[in-house]
C-alpha cells in the first residue's frame, strides 16, 4: 500500500486524466487494427470461398471460377476474356475502361442449379444471364437476365421490375432484400425445363415459366418484343453483364439438372 500511495504521490490529477485518455486510445486504436484484415488476409478469405463444400461436390456441382483460372469464360462473339475482365484477390471482377464486353461461359447449360455471389460499388449495376445465343447482336436480346444493382445508389432500384434479383423488365421482387454497398450477395437460380426461380440471400424472390400465357403477355408488353430470340433457347450460355460499372463474382457454381 504505501509503494502504490508514494506513486500517485508523483502525478498530478491532470497528468493522470492524460494517461487514462492515452491509455484507451491506444487499447482502442489497438483494437481495430486487430479487427481490420490485412489484404493479404482478404485475398486469403476470397480465395477460400471459390471452393466446393463436400455436399456440393457429391451433388455434382463444378466451379465456374477458383479465384484464379478464367479458362471457363469467353466474352460474347469472342474467342477470349475481354481485358476487362480478371480473377483479382479471389474475385472475378469487371475493370470499366480496359476493355469491355458480357462474359460467357465456354460450355452451354439446359437446366441447371447456379449459385454464385456478386458485390458492387455505390450505383453499381450488372446481371447475370442464362440461356444465351450468340446470333443476335447482344447478350440481353436473348437472354433472360437477373438483376444485379445496387437498389439505392442506381435509377433503377426504383422500380421493382428492374431491381436487383428481379427478372429484368418482367418479374419483380416482392422486397429488397440485398445487403448494404460493398457486400457480399449470394444468388440462387434453379431452371428446370421452362420453370424458373431466383433466390437472393437465401429468399426466393422470383419465380415464372417461360413461354406460359403470362410469360407471353409480359414479353409482348416490353422492349424484348422485338428480339424475337429472347428466352426461345432452352440451351445457351450463361453471362455475367459489362454495364460499364465495376462488379465482383465470387464463389460461382453449377450442377446440371437431368431433364
Amino acid at each position: 500500500m504505501r509503494r502504490h500511495s508514494n506513486f500517485l504521490g508523483t502525478w498530478s490529477p491532470g497528468a493522470w486524466v492524460i494517461l487514462a485518455f492515452s491509455a484507451c486510445a491506444g487499447a482502442d486504436a489497438g483494437s481495430q487494427a486487430e479487427n481490420v484484415p490485412s489484404a493479404d488476409a482478404d485475398a486469403e478469405m476470397q480465395a477460400a470461398a471459390n471452393r466446393l463444400s463436400a455436399e456440393e461436390a457429391a451433388e455434382g456441382f463444378e466451379l465456374l471460377f477458383d479465384g484464379e483460372s478464367v479458362d471457363a469464360w469467353r466474352g460474347f462473339q469472342m474467342d477470349d476474356v475481354p481485358a476487362g475482365w480478371s480473377a483479382k484477390d479471389g474475385a472475378l471482377a469487371f475493370t470499366p475502361g480496359v476493355g469491355g464486353g458480357t462474359l460467357i461461359t465456354r460450355d452451354t447449360y439446359t437446366d441447371f442449379d447456379l449459385r454464385l455471389e456478386w458485390r458492387v460499388d455505390e450505383g453499381g449495376n450488372s446481371g447475370i444471364f442464362f440461356g444465351i445465343v450468340e446470333s443476335t447482336e447482344s447478350a440481353f436480346q436473348s437472354g433472360p437476365e437477373m438483376q444485379v444493382l445496387d437498389n439505392a445508389g442506381h435509377y433503377d432500384g426504383g422500380d421493382p421490375l428492374t431491381s436487383a434479383g428481379s427478372n429484368y423488365g418482367l418479374h419483380a421482387p416482392p422486397e429488397d432484400v440485398t445487403r448494404p454497398v460493398g457486400e457480399w450477395n449470394e444468388v440462387r437460380i434453379v431452371r428446370h425445363g421452362n420453370q424458373v426461380v431466383h433466390w437472393l440471400n437465401g429468399v426466393q424472390v422470383v419465380e415464372y415459366e417461360i413461354a406460359s400465357p403470362e410469360w407471353e403477355a409480359l414479353v409482348a408488353g416490353s422492349k424484348f418484343i422485338q428480339w424475337p430470340d429472347y428466352g426461345r433457347h432452352h440451351e445457351g450460355h450463361l453471362g455475367l453483364q459489362d454495364h460499364g460499372d465495376p462488379v465482383w463474382y465470387r464463389n460461382v457454381r453449377v450442377r446440371r439438372i437431368p431433364s
